[in-house]
């Protein structure tokens, strides 16, 4: 349980790096993200804790689609935010917009490794998806698809929403939408980590 407890918090920690990669590189975050901060702009709030609010509605959503929660979700749904705010907080990277174009690239690219990453070495933990992975985990149960083509749908449907609210867009969200499901499907044959096991028929 200690070793699994230390997979989840490094992979939500992981998560939360990936996506203020992506905030830095001022090239279009990734399509939740896109949607956190059209809500924050609009709320008047910082970006993490809106991060945190869009989770907790999410997490409502997947309890509706009967995706059993445990301490991973509960996790997700605070230690993200928590880590981009307290990133954001800091100087590290704040003159990256101004740099050049390849570097931005590389960054965002990092960005999104980050998080496939860190969906799946906590998803691997098996203890409790988190909110927006509940979903994608409830996908994968009912449809049998690959969890990239699901993470994919996923994605795509919240950046209408995000764009709709004036979310920041660009180039890396594109990249995001469209590489996070492949990324996720190697990240968790490298990690050699598995989904979590968490709906019920």
């Amino acid at each position: 349980m200690t070793w699994r407890l230390v997979k989840l918090l490094a992979g939500l920690v992981l998560f939360g790096v990936g996506s203020w990669l992506g905030l830095q590189a001022e090239l279009g975050v990734g399509p939740w993200d896109v949607l956190a901060g059209g809500l924050a702009q609009h709320l008047g709030r910082p970006f993490g804790q809106t991060a945190i609010g869009v989770s907790v509605v999410v997490l409502a959503i997947g309890l509706a689609c009967r995706v059993r929660p445990g301490i991973g979700t509960v996790l997700n749904v605070v230690v993200i935010g928590l880590v981009i705010d307290a990133l954001l907080g800091t100087t590290a990277l704040d003159d990256l917009g101004n740099r050049a174009l390849a570097l931005r690239l590389t960054v965002t690219v990092a960005g999104i490794l980050c998080v496939a990453a860190g969906s799946a070495l906590y998803l691997g933990a098996h203890l409790g998806p988190g909110p927006r992975d509940g979903l994608m985990v409830a996908l994968v149960q009912r449809t049998g698809w690959p969890v990239g083509v699901c993470r994919a749908l996923l994605e795509l449907s919240v950046l209408v929403v995000g764009v709709a609210l004036g979310g920041p867009v660009g180039v890396g969200t594109i990249a995001f939408a469209l590489g996070i499901g492949p990324a996720m499907q190697l990240a968790f044959t490298v990690l050699r980590q598995t989904p979590a096991r968490a709906v019920p028929a």
